[in-house]
This record gives structure tokens, sequence and C-alpha cells, in this order.
């Protein structure tokens, strides 16, 4: 008994009877053989093959309704529909129905690493393409060396680039152009008559040779190892006062020992200072009793010239008071004032000499 099917518009429909197509069926009302299965396929989506697609498409009819796509070990391939991107297809065989949608596409070659087809960098940020790309970022001060399987490929300046993940292994090293800076902290060093300090350093440099950079394995702790050897080779040489006293002079010679040799390591030094100078407690309490004996002896020094300037002026007021009796008087009258003023009252006779008295009253008379 024959069965009646139906294929709805923008549908195909599959005939198979013991494994094999019979018949592809486009739209329209049709009878079928008793024992034959019909599979019907939205031409909107994905072709889905119910046998091997190989031997479905030996028919003639089902193979130019098709559009198929073979994707190639290590290639992938970008699918469009419509212009607008829908899917990336993996190695592998895949078939669409032609006549409702238009399909485009673009082949990846993953054999090598750059980005050469036109592709929007929106698609390449996509997810589902993020397993098939790197992403590389290099900042405004930065710059980055590009090496493929150990081989340097080329000098990468600022800006964000994207690469296919190839078979191949694919590395960027990115270095700081900025000036930067090392900080040593706590550094024990012997000075030459044995005194036992810690310093604090700092050092400012900058990358000059990105190449020599890479290749010093951990270019920082070598710079920070040549510092440390070059402080104690100077600050070994000079006493601690003379440490304290020439602090410049001795950043100046460390930076230029550790100068020549940063070149080696593809950096350019451009200052150096010693920071503070850290002295053990029975040094410094020493140091601190050095430093009040100077103080007071100082101090002394300016009591004793500010007594002398004023003996001086006494001297000279007295020769003056010697030479000039009314200077003497005018003298005697300003003392008299002073000690006046700190007494209540005081009786005098009206009909002597009041100055004369008030001497008397406040100058004691000689006893002959």
């Amino acid at each position: 008994m024959t069965l009646r099917t139906n294929v709805a518009a923008y549908h195909k429909a599959l005939v198979l009877k013991n494994n094999r197509l019979v018949k592809l069926l486009a739209e329209g009302k049709y009878w079928v053989a008793p024992g034959a299965t019909v599979i019907s396929y939205d031409m909107t989506q994905p072709f889905i093959a119910p046998l091997d697609i190989n031997m479905l498409l030996q028919d003639a009819a089902l193979a130019e309704a098709l559009l198929v796509i073979d994707v190639k070990q290590n290639e992938l391939v970008l699918l469009y529909e419509n212009g607008l991107f829908k899917s990336v297809l993996a190695a592998g065989r895949y078939a669409f129905w032609k006549g409702v949608i238009t399909y485009t596409t673009i082949s990846i070659d993953l054999g090598k690493y750059e980005i050469t087809e036109p592709v929007d960098r929106a698609i390449l940020l996509r997810p589902d393409l993020a397993p098939y790309v790197k992403t590389y970022t290099i900042e405004s001060y930065e710059q980055g060396l590009l090496y493929e399987d150990g081989k340097f490929r080329k000098k990468l300046e600022a800006g964000i680039y994207y690469f296919w993940k190839t078979p191949a292994v694919l590395a960027v090293y990115i270095s700081d152009t900025r000036q930067l800076q090392i900080e040593m902290n706590g550094q024990e060093i012997l000075t030459k008559d044995k005194a036992n300090i810690r310093l604090n350093c700092s050092l400012m440099y900058k990358i000059s040779d990105i190449f020599k950079v890479i290749e010093s394995k951990e270019y920082d702790k070598q710079l920070y190892v040549l510092l440390q050897l070059a402080l104690r080779e100077q600050v070994s040489a000079y006493t601690l006062d003379e440490l304290l006293d020439k602090r410049d002079t001795i950043s100046a010679l460390v930076l230029s020992a550790v100068k020549e040799k940063a070149e080696a390591l593809g950096v350019t030094v451009s200052d150096c200072g010693i920071r503070d100078i850290i002295l053990p407690g029975d040094v410094k309490e020493i140091m601190n009793q050095v430093l009040v004996a100077e103080k007071k002896a100082q101090a002394n020094i300016i009591m004793r010239r500010e007594e002398t300037a004023s003996t001086r002026s006494l001297l000279n007021t007295a020769r003056l008071m010697e030479e000039n009796e009314m200077l003497f008087k005018l003298k005697e009258m300003e003392y008299v004032e002073k000690i006046a003023d700190k007494i209540s009252s005081i009786s005098v006779n009206g009909g002597g000499d009041l100055v004369g008295q008030l001497k008397q009253i406040f100058i004691p008379q000689k006893k002959g």
C-alpha cells in the first residue's frame, strides 16, 4: 500500500529504502512505496546526512541541491549566511541546502600565524573563534618581539595583535620602555674601619636594547647584583666618617661602575643615589654624643664672644664717662631712676640738692 506524503514550502525530503537513497523530493504532495522512509529537511538549516554523505552525494539531484564544503586538516572555514558571520567549520565535510540562503566562506590556513584573510576584528573576538586566535596587547610604553618556534620574526610596537593558533609555538616577549627603578634596602656593608652599616640605595634605568634584555635571563636580578657588588666595592674603600662626608661622590662612583656593565644587559643606567646610611645602635649613640659635644663647644664659643663684646662695650662706656662729667651725671640719674622705679616712696628734704640726696640714699658712702 502506497503512502501519501507532503513536502512543505522551503523544505526538501529524502526517500530512503533499504539504506539507499531512492529519490529527492521538492515541495509538493507525493505517493511513496511501502517500506520507504521519508526524511524532511528545512532548507534554512544545515543538511544532516542520515547515511554516509559520500554515498548520498552519488545521487546527482541531491549533489546539485546541496552546497558541500570540505574543510581540510590544519584549516578552518568561516561560514557566512547572507553576508553575516554564522559559524566556524573545523576539519570535515559539511552540506547546506541551496536556494534559500546565500552562503559564502573564508578559508583559513592554520599553517601560518599571520591573519591575512579579510576577517573583521569583531569576528576574531567572538567566543566561537577564541580557541583558534591568540591575542597580544602591547601598551604605548612597551615593545614586543615575536618569535615562532624560537626564531625571531618581527618587532611589535604599541597596539593589539591577533594571530592564528598554529602547530608552531608562538611567543611574544614584552618589555617596559619607561624609566624603571631598583630599590635596594638594608644592604649590609663593612666600611674600611670595620663599621658594619646598612645602606638604602636607588638605581634608575631604562631598557635600551630589547634583544639583549631577552637574551639575558632575569636581567633585573642581574642588574641588582651589579649594584650590590659596586656598592660593596666602593663603600669598603672608605671609613665611616669619609662615607658620611662623601655620600654624593660615592654614589657617582657606583653609577660609573654599574653603567658600563649594565650596557651588556641592554640597559642604560641614568642615576644612582645612596638614600640612607643606617648606623648600628652603639655607633649611633657615639655619633650622637659627639654631635652633642660639638654643639656644646659651639655654644660656649658663641657665649664667650658675646661676653667679650659686652665687656668691650662697658669699657668704652666707662672711658666716655671718665672723659665727660655731664655724661657721668646722666648715667647716674639713669641708674637712680631704675632703682627708684622699684621703691614705693622716698622722703627727701626740700632745702637741699635733690639729686645729691638721692645719691646719698642709693650709693653707700665709703668709710674713711
